[in-house]
């Protein structure tokens, strides 16, 4: 897929990865570009520089999404692609066990890194069914595929959109519908805060969005389902198929060598 005269939907589109697609998909000349996110000012103004359009969406919501979902499509026609990139990040918090996070911090990271998925794929599914085509890339993060150290509410959420994203590639493959998920490692965004290395999650180096994006383009123009910005993950995901014990020890440590992420 290119997105040359693609009506494209971007979620978490008016900062880092978001914005570096939103940019990009303009550049390659997207029919419209639809930056969405929490922050509406911001989006508006990423908009408004790429001649796109732009929602305040809280992706928490279904009905928002699908509200989004329909407008869009009335007034601009079906959405071709659909990235469901917002994320958030946080940490397991003292004393660093893996079941330190509160609640409310799973359920945001379940809402957001899953749910959200599932809510862009309800509200566009039955228009691409019905036409035979269309296509969702999920932000997911190698964490989905490995793990990311100090943040167990991070890691189990980001597995679990792999495996929705498994799971909407699987059923709706024959009806013409086609999945990325794209899972890079440490990112130049404002999620990792002041780990200016990216803690242990940068251990092959930090890469800038516009990194991302273009990784992104590739492996759409490929198709590929599984596209990783940094190649070295898929050695790590064939080392941690190939013997699970040993690969947990060698995140063992690694947990030692970083330390607490507020520390490391």
């Amino acid at each position: 897929m290119h997105p040359a005269g693609k009506v494209v939907v971007v979620t978490g589109g008016a900062n880092g990865i978001g914005r570096a697609l939103c940019e990009r998909f303009a550049e390659e000349g997207a029919k419209l570009v639809v930056v969405a996110d929490l922050e509406a000012d911001n989006a508006r103004a990423v908009a408004e520089t790429i001649g796109g359009a732009a929602f305040g969406v809280n992706v928490r919501n279904e009905a928002e999404i699908k509200a989004m979902v329909d407008s869009v499509q009335a007034e601009h026609g079906p959405i071709d692609l659909f990235c469901s990139n917002a994320g958030i990040i946080a940490t397991d918090g003292e004393p660093w066990w893996a079941t330190s996070a509160p609640n409310d911090t799973w359920q945001a990271m379940w809402d957001i890194h899953v749910m959200a998925h599932v809510y862009a794929a309800r509200a566009c599914l039955p228009s691409m069914i019905e036409r035979g085509e269309g296509y969702f890339l999920n932000t997911v993060s190698a964490a989905g595929l490995l793990n990311q150290i100090g943040d167990a509410a991070y890691s189990t959420t980001k597995h679990a959109a792999v495996g929705f994203a498994e799971a909407l590639a699987i059923t709706h493959g024959d009806d013409g519908i086609k999945v990325s998920m794209v899972c890079p490692q440490a990112v130049a965004t404002r999620m990792i805060g002041d780990f200016e290395d990216g803690g242990s999650a940068g251990v092959d180096g930090v890469i800038t969005p516009a990194d991302v994006a273009e990784a992104v383009l590739q492996g759409l123009a490929e198709e590929r389902f599984m596209i990783l910005p940094h190649a070295e993950v898929e050695q790590y995901r064939q080392n941690k198929a190939a013997n699970y014990d040993r690969w947990i020890g060698g995140m063992r440590k690694l947990r030692r060598h970083f330390g607490n992420p507020e520390t490391s």
